[in-house]
């Protein structure tokens, strides 16, 4: 059966299904081989079903990032899977953490040399926890001497910060200015 010969509604709940029965994200091509859609016709159908869950009020949420998708449990009810799983809220992040996850956010894809130009200070430790709490991912390398490694972020990071895409960021007026008037300490969440 054709994209263009099932109803809106089937479309919806087969997209729905496909994103329950996979724990990790879908690349847009998968789905868009699998149900027979054109992939702008494919993010419509994203965009839908994602307005319906909050629109409703719902537990899920459909985080894009790239050419990927997930199904999340929406951050809205975060404290009631943590209390049924028996976990802990997550720890904060140091405030160098955090400043320096609001530069790659914003800045991404940054290597981190770029970091640390931006912040002024080494940031190899605080890359590192970034990483390993799964926040941040190497997404390439740079075409330039040695090939470092660029950083970008994760589904992860949108989960925790409760956004569906990046374009959700907020406006970071230090980020838009020019590197050399951005003061390192004014970079925050």
């Amino acid at each position: 059966m054709s994209g263009e010969s099932r109803s809106v509604g089937q479309q919806l709940a087969a997209l729905e299904a496909l994103l329950f029965v996979t724990a990790e994200p879908v690349s847009l091509t998968d789905l868009q081989r699998v149900l027979g859609v054109e992939v702008d016709w494919l993010k419509e159908l994203i965009t839908t079903l994602n307005s319906d869950y909050t629109e409703q009020g719902r537990g899920l949420r459909i985080y894009s990032q790239s050419e990927h998708c997930q199904l999340v449990t929406a951050p809205e009810v975060a404290s009631y899977v943590e209390k049924f799983l028996g976990l802990q809220s997550g720890s904060k992040l140091s405030a160098a953490a955090l400043e320096t996850l609001t530069v790659i956010a914003y800045r991404q894809p940054l290597t981190r040399q770029g970091v640390e130009a931006i912040r002024g200070v080494d940031s190899s430790g605080v890359i590192n926890t970034l990483q390993a709490r799964g926040l941040i991912e190497e997404v390439g390398r740079q075409e330039s001497v040695g090939h470092p490694v660029l950083f970008g972020t994760t589904f992860e990071f949108l989960h925790q910060f409760g956004l569906a895409s990046l374009k959700e960021l907020p406006p970071l007026k230090e980020l838009e200015e020019p590197l050399q008037s951005t003061p390192a300490d004014s970079l925050s969440l």
